[in-house]
């Protein structure tokens, strides 16, 4: 019995590891535009909040890394009579026979508690491409890894895992592109994907621009960011309430000269005469359940 609860509790903060592995990176307030264009030409801007799922508030506390709860208190079980039995008032060297196994009890599961937050914490360290999250530390490291790579023109901490951010990227659709990549860190959902088909069309995805986070194994971590936004934006909810995961809120827009073959916004493409193409918009917030989504045929 006394080995069930660390089990347990180290099962628990292995599937919170694995929901932060999936969602290491998430979208908050932002507005979005990719600009792509008939000659295989495209830009894309990204500027507004990205979060660190583990430096976001309540993520320490599936891997144990809250504080401890208040120690037990020692009980005297009844005793009882191996022969007979029968319970009887427990002796001095009964009560003191208890403790010393009760105590043992408790340095076994402090043991393996601290064991579990060591292990928690290398795992995570290693998700986040070597950055220690129990570091103070951590976000200014984030930031400075991320203003190492081309295209971040500003990255702000902004506490709680919270950053915001300024991205850009151009260049020709030689090669499929996503947004973001971050070294050492490969389990990211994508903001805005494009992929190219040997037809000359490409389509565009943007998984988590949308409540699903279009992460399978972990379906939950969306209903919780879906239920926390919507009780904000009830005004239902206080701060505490809605502490859970960020829920993307802002504007993806898609620009284009080439022909849209699908997509799923709400009111179709809109005409921009100035430039001689379309535009999709969509509105990306807590009530988002798919991700936007296109197919553009380009010029070969």
């Amino acid at each position: 019995m006394l080995h069930k609860r660390p089990i347990a509790v180290a099962l628990t903060a292995a599937a919170v590891l694995l929901v932060l592995a999936g969602c290491m990176v998430l979208p908050g307030k932002f507005i979005s535009d990719l600009a792509l264009r008939r000659d295989g030409t495209f830009t894309f801007h990204y500027k507004g909040e990205i979060v660190l799922a583990a430096l976001a508030p309540g993520a320490k506390s599936g891997m144990g890394g809250e504080a401890d709860t208040p120690p037990e208190k020692f009980e005297p079980q009844p005793c009882t009579d191996p022969a007979t039995d029968e319970t009887h008032d427990c002796t001095a060297a009964e009560i003191t026979k208890q403790r010393a196994a009760w105590n043992d009890a408790q340095r076994e599961q402090r043991d393996a508690k601290a064991q579990e937050k060591a292990q928690n914490r290398k795992m995570a360290q290693s998700m986040m491409g070597g950055i220690d999250p129990e570091d103070p530390k951590a976000a200014e490291a984030f930031a400075a890894q991320l203003m190492r790579q081309q295209g971040w023109t500003s990255v702000v901490n902004k506490g709680q895992g919270k950053f915001l951010v300024d991205y850009t990227a151009s260049g020709r659709l030689d090669h499929d592109f996503t947004f973001p990549t971050i070294e050492r860190m490969p389990m990211i959902i994508p903001f805005v994907s494009v992929i190219r088909r040997a037809d000359g069309s490409v389509r565009v995805d943007a998984p988590a621009f949308s409540t699903s986070a279009a992460n399978p194994m972990i379906p939950g971590l969306a209903s919780m960011g879906s239920m926390a936004g919507t009780a904000k934006a009830s005004g239902k909810g206080t701060a505490k309430e809605s502490s859970g995961p960020p829920v993307a809120d802002g504007i993806f827009t898609l620009r284009t000269d080439g022909q849209i073959l699908a997509n799923n916004t709400d009111e179709g493409p809109q005409a921009e005469p100035a430039s001689g193409g379309s535009r999709l918009d969509w509105k990306v917030d807590a009530r988002t359940s798919s991700p936007p989504t296109a197919l553009i045929k380009l010029g070969k």
